[in-house]
C-alpha cells in the first residue's frame, strides 16, 4: 500500500510540506504536491496518482471545480480538505464525486487512517493462494485447507513456507532454511528445522510420511512442488 502515488493539492506551502512529511514518516514513498487546481489536473494526467488529497479553498480554480474537471476523465479516489464545516460544502463535495471529507485542522493520525481506509477499499489486496494435490495455502491469511480441515501456520512455518515458495521447483539447502528461521548463527539447528518441516508436512500433505509436495533432497535440502498459484 505504501508504494501508492498520492497527490496533495493545496495553495498553502506549509500545509503541503506538513502533509508530505506525515506520509513519508508513515512509510509512503511517492508523494506528489501541487499548489493549484490547474497544476493538479496536469499531474493527474501525466502521473496518474492512486489518490488525491484536495483542498477546497484555493484561489482561481477551487477544489470543487478541480474535482468536477478531474471526474470527467478519472475515477481516482479523492479526499477533500477544508476549513469550512457547513453541510452544504460536504454535500457539494460528495455530489461532485469526493470519496471522503476531512476538516482542517486535523490530526496526522486521522488523515492517515482516512487515506488508508480509502486505499484499502479502492485497491483491495489480491488473494495469494498456493495449490497442492491435497491442500491449499492462503499466503495472506497464513492458513491451510487440507482434506476439508483448516489450520494456521505458525510464524516459523510461514517463514519456511515463504522461502520454499520463493524457490518453488528448486532445491533450497538445509543451511538456507536454517538461516531463514534462526538467523546467521544457524549451525546446530538442523534438528529444529527437521521438526518444523515435519509439522509443515502434516498440514499440507495427504500422507506426511510419503511427502509429494515438500520433498527431501537427501544430503542437500528440500524442494517444494506446487500445482499452481492464484494471484
Amino acid at each position: 500500500m505504501n508504494d501508492r502515488i498520492i497527490l496533495v493539492v493545496d495553495d498553502e506551502a506549509e500545509l503541503l510540506e506538513m502533509v508530505k512529511s506525515i506520509f513519508e514518516r508513515a512509510g509512503f514513498t511517492q508523494i506528489l504536491t501541487a499548489a493549484s487546481g490547474k497544476t493538479a489536473l496536469e499531474i493527474c494526467k501525466e502521473k496518474q496518482p492512486d489518490m488525491v488529497i484536495l483542498d477546497v479553498m484555493m484561489p482561481g480554480m477551487d477544489g470543487f471545480t478541480t474535482l468536477r474537471e478531474l471526474r470527467k476523465t478519472s475515477k481516482v479516489p479523492v479526499l477533500m480538505l477544508t476549513a469550512r464545516g457547513e453541510a452544504e460544502d460536504k454535500f457539494a463535495g460528495f455530489e461532485n464525486g469526493a470519496d471522503d471529507y476531512l476538516l482542517k485542522p486535523f490530526l496526522p493520525k486521522e488523515l492517515l487512517f482516512r487515506v488508508q481506509a480509502i486505499l484499502k477499499r479502492v485497491y483491495p489486496e489480491k488473494e495469494r493462494k498456493v495449490f497442492f494435490d491435497a491442500a491449499t495455502v492462503d499466503l495472506e491469511k497464513a492458513t491451510v485447507q487440507c482434506n476439508g480441515k483448516s489450520s494456521s501456520l505458525t510464524a516459523k512455518e510461514f517463514q519456511l513456507f515463504e522461502k520454499l515458495y520463493e524457490n518453488a521447483g528448486r532445491i533450497v539447502t538445509t543451511g538456507a532454511l536454517c538461516q531463514t528461521i534462526c538467523g546467521d548463527y544457524w549451525q546446530g539447528y538442523e534438528s529444529t528445522l527437521a521438526t518444523h518441516i515435519r509439522h509443515l508436512r502434516e498440514k499440507i500433505e495427504e500422507n506426511p510420511s510419503k511427502p509429494v509436495a515438500l520433498v527431501t533432497i537427501k544430503g542437500i535440502g528440500y524442494r517444494l512442488n506446487i500445482k499452481g498459484v492464484q494471484e
